[in-house]
């Protein structure tokens, strides 16, 4: 093999090593930036790319998917002097890869530092009950802060989560006794007032009950005296009655009234339930004629005819007797 032949052997081989450095392929979800002489001219994008052989070189290459950084645990003081243990995460997405390249020297560590930062700052200035319990607040207010601060590097923090806030132990131990005693409290309002209900709806129930029992006895006080009233208006009717007929000469009916009031009377003397023994006086043999006067006074108002005719009507049903007649007994006018 002549000299001829070996360089331009080395020319080809040449010439093959040169189109291959001089064409670049960007796989998906990457930037390449692209520098001459040690400066930055221009960014490849995903694809088949060009570049100068021997004069462009490949700077960086940035992924432009998003990427998850965790924030280590640190111990932050918060405004009332409790110190509690905070750890986290950020999302964060780079849209410009010259200035996420040379704006910054190591991002993943410039966002970390600037994250643990803002984190102290924003938990310090809240009370540990504002910690604990608005963890969405911190979240938007760290990243808002934190992307405001990256932004010059072209990036963009989408998102960053508080992820464990550890209070220490003793103070654990304290808000569990504070916790239980609000409850403890919870329960004897709850209890307390629901007594202070029960009394009142028992209280109003026996106001209830006393109004209706008093309108129960105006009632029946209305009831009894419109009764005494009608007993009057009837008394005073049969008096009047009889006062009438006593003013026409008929004596039988003042002997019915007087028979009806004294058998009353006895019959009172009677229901007694401390009366075992009733003494009847000589008087009593006066009711006898009362009940004569109230006999005629049948007679009067029916008829002699009626009273023979039920007579005569007795003695047609009854049995004759076998024996001899008994003495007829002569009547008391004889």
């Amino acid at each position: 093999m002549s000299g001829f032949d070996v360089f331009a052997i080395v020319l080809v081989l040449l010439v093959i090593a040169t189109l291959f450095s001089g064409i670049k392929t960007v796989p998906q979800g990457w930037d390449w930036t692209i520098e001459r002489f040690g400066k930055y001219t221009h960014t490849l994008s995903p694809g088949l790319n060009l570049i100068v052989p021997y004069f462009d070189r490949v700077g960086r290459k940035i992924n432009m998917m998003e990427q998850v950084i965790d924030i280590p645990e640190q111990e932050v003081i918060t405004k009332d002097n409790a110190t509690v243990t905070v750890d986290g995460v950020a999302f964060f997405q780079v849209f410009d890869a010259a200035k996420a390249s040379y704006e910054v020297a190591n991002l993943a560590q410039a966002i970390t530092v600037l994250t643990m930062t803002n984190i102290r700052s924003v938990m310090g200035s809240m009370d540990l009950d504002q910690v604990l319990s608005h963890r969405d607040e911190i979240n938007e207010r760290l990243l808002r802060v934190v992307d405001a601060a990256v932004s010059p590097w072209g990036v963009k923090v989408n998102r960053i989560e508080i992820k464990d806030i550890v209070p220490p132990a003793d103070l654990v131990e304290a808000m569990g006794r504070q916790m239980k005693a609000e409850r403890v409290k919870r329960a004897d309002i709850l209890q307390a007032e629901g007594q202070r209900q029960s009394e009142i709806l028992r209280a109003e129930g026996a106001k209830q009950s006393q109004i209706l029992q008093a309108e129960g006895r105006r009632e029946a006080a209305f009831r009894d005296a419109e009764a005494r009233e009608r007993s009057a208006e009837a008394e005073a009717k049969a008096t009047q009655m009889v006062s009438d007929a006593i003013a026409k000469g008929d004596v039988a009916s003042l002997n019915y009234f007087i028979a009806d009031k004294y058998i009353k009377a006895f019959g009172q003397f009677a229901g007694a339930p401390n009366q075992k023994i009733i003494l009847l006086p000589m008087e009593a043999t006066s009711m006898l004629g009362s009940l004569a006067g109230i006999g005629e006074i049948a007679r009067a108002t029916f008829g002699e005819s009626a009273v023979s005719a039920q007579a005569a009507a007795r003695r047609a049903t009854s049995v004759p007797p076998t024996g001899p007649a008994p003495p007829a007994v002569p009547p008391q006018g004889a």
